[in-house]
């Protein structure tokens, strides 16, 4: 075969087709120059994107893929401009932090190459790089990584990059401790007693309903219907559509304690009806940062009291006492098949095992 006088650095028989667009742009494209079945010279499209030509040019010339189109670093391209933006923002932001961390351990290395061992050896070696805890081992975030990297083989293997078996299958997991605070009757009545009435809505209705932060903050009017509010979690994103609804009347008695929180709101006066039903008493809606402020502050004042009354014990329960513990704090105070439903949970266990953080109440022997 006659060596090739253009297209030096592709493939022989591949080539690079360009056009200068009307926008400036510069458009290309790759080809497999092939023939037809009467022998007759065709260009046969690769696609736009080299790698990806490259893996469909070795498919014609019958031929292994090159090595460097299996490299851990066009996959995980791939997984961030494919998958994570499919995702909720927060977990678009969380893959874009444990992608990097892998990047930093396996973008260079071919995918067939990677083995359990490579996987265990990550697990145990990984550290941690927040500031003031450098060199400290970081397990749970450990797991959370080569979770998601088992993610991204399942899919190399569907988008034909190796045939091999996942090599994080059956690699152990380092071993997690569920956080076990419970805000009991003390430590909420302290904080709940100085925070300001947007942050003693935004409890409320976390307790009430058992949902995050983040799905309480976008709680809007609009979300009650028929006599419930529906809420879909951010976390779940179910692709049924299908959203629970948490009853505002009670069938068996009247109003339930969330219709009446809701009424309460509704009533006071604003100078313009907010669409959100957690707002500032002059109706603006609070995000994420704004309400952990308030938390916060309510959290280190209440602290502040307890310590000057004497009850050091109590100041130190108050300050371990996060927002994301009053989804448990529900989950805790009511029975476990009502609270994986509110939870939403498909896995009583979840909901047995990580939420509810208080045990049984029985009597003694005698």
């Amino acid at each position: 075969m006659r060596p090739k006088s253009t297209a030096k650095d592709l493939p022989p028989r591949m080539l690079r087709r360009k056009k200068h667009l009307a926008s400036g742009k510069i458009w290309q494209a790759f080809y497999y120059n092939g023939r037809d079945e009467n022998g007759k010279r065709v260009e046969i499209p690769l696609g736009s994107e080299l790698n990806e030509a490259k893996r469909k040019w070795a498919e014609l010339e019958c031929k292994p893929a090159l090595v460097e189109t299996g490299l851990m670093r066009i996959i995980f391209d791939r997984y961030e401009r494919d998958i994570s933006p499919t995702k909720a923002p927060k977990t678009q932001k969380d893959n874009i932090s444990i992608i990097a961390m892998l990047r930093s351990v396996f973008d260079t290395a071919p995918i067939n190459a990677i083995t359990p061992q490579h996987v265990a050896q990550y697990r145990d070696n990984r550290k941690s790089r927040l500031k003031g805890e450098e060199g400290k081992p970081a397990p749970v975030r450990a797991n959370r990584e080569i979770t998601l990297l088992s993610h991204v083989f399942n899919l190399a293997r569907e988008w034909g990059y190796t045939a091999k078996e996942n090599p994080v299958r059956g690699v152990r997991k380092n071993k997690e401790t569920p956080r076990a605070f419970y805000a009991d009757a003390l430590v909420w009545d302290a904080v709940y007693g100085v925070a300001c009435v947007e942050l003693q809505d935004a409890m409320d209705l976390s307790y009430l309903t058992g949902q995050r932060m983040a799905d309480v903050l976008k709680m809007r009017y609009v979300d009650i219907r028929d006599g419930a509010l529906e809420v879909k979690p951010n976390k779940t994103q179910k692709s049924s559509g299908t959203k629970l609804r948490i009853l505002l009347d009670d069938p068996q008695t009247s109003r339930t304690k969330l219709g009446q929180l809701i009424d309460k709101i509704k009533e006071r006066e604003r100078k313009f009806a907010p669409p959100f039903i957690v707002t500032t008493p002059t109706g603006t809606a609070l995000n994420r940062g704004t309400l952990r402020t308030r938390f916060d502050g309510a959290r280190a004042t209440a602290a502040e009291a307890a310590k000057e009354a004497g009850n050091v014990e109590l100041a130190a329960r108050i300050r371990e006492f996060q927002f994301r513990d009053i989804r448990p704090k529900a989950a805790s105070e009511t029975d476990l098949a009502h609270a994986s439903k509110l939870l939403g949970h498909t896995d009583k266990q979840i909901t047995k095992t990580v939420y509810q953080r208080i045990g049984e109440t029985v009597l003694p022997t005698k």
